[in-house]
C-alpha cells in the first residue's frame, strides 16, 4: 500500500521521537571525554540505517571491531518484520497475515517468535482495561490513517467493526503454538507493540556478539545500551521530542543507561475531515481516536516491548489514571505532554528531567503528587 507524501516526509525527517545524545545527532549533550573500559569503545560509531517496517531503522555500535554485527542485527529485523507485518509490500506472506486470513476458519501454527509477540500483546490487552486490544485490526483497517485511502468511516461501519474487536476471542494454544481468531472478519494489529519486541531482539543480538555500547532506534523506539562513549561510566543523554511542534525540537532531556524510551503520540499519522483532525491511536471501545488532551506519552523502561505496550495503554487511561498506574510499577517512568503545552512526569524523573527552557512548555504536578 502506498503512503501519502506527508507520511513519507515525516519518515525521511528521522521518524524517531527521541533524539539520542551523541556526536552523530544534533541534540548531543555530552562533552568529549576519554573512555577507558576493558573493551575499546569508539566515540564515532559503526552505523547503518535501512527503511523497514514503514520506518527508518538505525543501529549504531560504538565497540571497536564490531562493525560486522550490524549485518546480524538487520538480518534479525528483516526476519521478524517478514513474520509480523500486515501493512507493507508482501505483507500477505507474513504469519500474522495468515492468522487474519484464517479468522473463523482454523488455528494457525506460528513460529516461536510470533507466538511470544502475540502472547505479550494479549497480556497487555488483559491488563490495560480496554485501552489496548491486539484485535483492533478491523478498526485500524477501516480508518487506515497514514495511507492514501484513509477516510472517516460511517457510524454503521464502525459499529460493525467494533463487534469484532475483543481480545478474549483470540485463542492461544501454547502447547501446539497456534493462534486462532474465533470470528470471521477478526484481525490482529500488532503495530502498537511489534517495534518494541523487535528492538529488544536487536539488543539481544548485539549482546550475544559482545557489544557493550550501542543505540537502537526503530522510528521512535529508542534503546541505549551501556553508557555514553563521551563520559566514562555516565549515562546517555536522551532528548524527548516535542509532539506539538517540529520534529527537530526537544522539550527536554533525561539520562538513560541500558534503557528503552518509547513514545505514543497524536502527531505521527493524522487524517483531517471537515476541519477536525483524527490521529491513529484508537479506543477499542468506541472505534474513534482517543480524546483526552494528551499529545504524547513517553515510557522509560528496561524492555522496549513493555514501553510499547505501556505507552499505548497509558495514553488510553488519560493523565491522572495513567500516572497512578505508572507510579504503582517498579523500574518504569513516564512523561506526559499535553495539548496545552504542559509536562507532567512520574516521581522517578523529577530530579533528572532537564527542561528545554526554549521549548515553551511548563512542568506541572498533579494534585496528588
Amino acid at each position: 500500500m502506498k503512503r501519502n507524501k506527508w507520511q513519507t516526509a515525516i519518515m525521511i525527517s528521522l521518524t524517531a521521537l527521541m533524539l539520542v545524545g551523541c556526536r552523530t545527532t544534533p541534540t548531543t549533550k555530552e562533552a568529549d571525554s576519554n573512555t577507558t573500559t576493558s573493551q575499546k569503545v569508539n566515540k564515532e560509531p559503526y552505523s547503518e540505517q535501512q527503511f523497514l517496517m514503514g520506518t527508518y531503522v538505525r543501529v549504531q555500535i560504538f565497540d571497536e571491531g564490531k562493525k560486522e554485527v550490524l549485518d546480524d542485527a538487520f538480518a534479525r529485523v528483516k526476519e521478524l518484520a517478514d513474520k509480523t507485518t500486515v501493512n507493507e509490500p508482501d505483507a500477505d506472506k507474513s504469519e500474522v497475515a495468515e492468522i487474519n486470513r484464517q479468522a473463523g476458519v482454523q488455528p494457525v501454527k506460528v513460529s516461536e517468535d510470533v507466538f511470544r509477540l502475540i502472547e505479550k500483546a494479549y497480556q497487555y490487552s488483559e491488563e490495560a482495561d480496554q485501552g489496548f486490544d491486539l484485535s483492533i485490526g478491523p478498526i485500524t483497517q477501516l480508518w487506515h490513517i497514514g495511507f492514501d485511502d484513509a477516510r472517516k468511516p460511517s457510524q454503521a461501519e464502525i459499529d460493525e467493526a467494533l463487534a469484532l474487536v475483543r481480545h478474549e476471542d483470540v485463542q492461544l494454544d501454547k502447547k501446539n503454538q497456534t493462534v486462532y481468531l474465533t470470528k470471521p472478519g477478526m484481525s490482529l494489529d500488532l503495530g502498537s507493540i511489534a517495534k518494541g519486541f523487535i528492538a529488544d531482539e536487536i539488543v539481544d543480538v548485539l549482546k550475544e556478539h559482545g557489544v557493550t555500547t550501542a543505540i537502537v532506534d526503530l522510528g521512535g523506539n529508542v534503546v541505549v545500551v551501556g553508557t555514553s562513549p563521551k563520559k566514562e561510566g555516565q549515562p546517555w543523554t536522551v532528548g524527548i521530542q516535542d509532539p506539538n511542534q517540529s520534529r527537530n525540537k526537544v522539550v527536554g532531556t533525561v539520562p538513560a543507561q541500558d534503557q528503552s524510551l518509547v513514545t505514543s503520540g497524536i502527531y505521527e499519522r493524522v487524517l483531517e475531515v471537515d476541519g477536525k483532525t483524527y490521529h491513529h491511536l484508537f479506543d477499542p471501545t468506541t472505534g474513534y481516536p482517543f480524546e483526552n488532551h494528551i499529545a504524547g506519552v513517553t515510557i522509560i523502561s528496561k524492555k522496549s516491548v513493555d514501553g510499547d505496550g505501556l505507552s499505548t495503554a497509558i495514553f488510553s487511561m488519560g493523565l491522572e489514571e495513567g500516572m497512578d498506574y505508572i507510579e504503582s510499577m517498579k523500574d518504569v517512568e513516564a512523561l506526559f505532554i499535553t495539548t496545552d503545552d504542559e509536562i507532567y512526569m512520574s516521581s522517578g524523573l523529577k530530579d533528572t528531567f532537564q527542561l528545554n527552557e526554549e521549548s515553551g512548555y511548563t512542568v506541572k504536578k498533579l494534585a496528588n503528587q
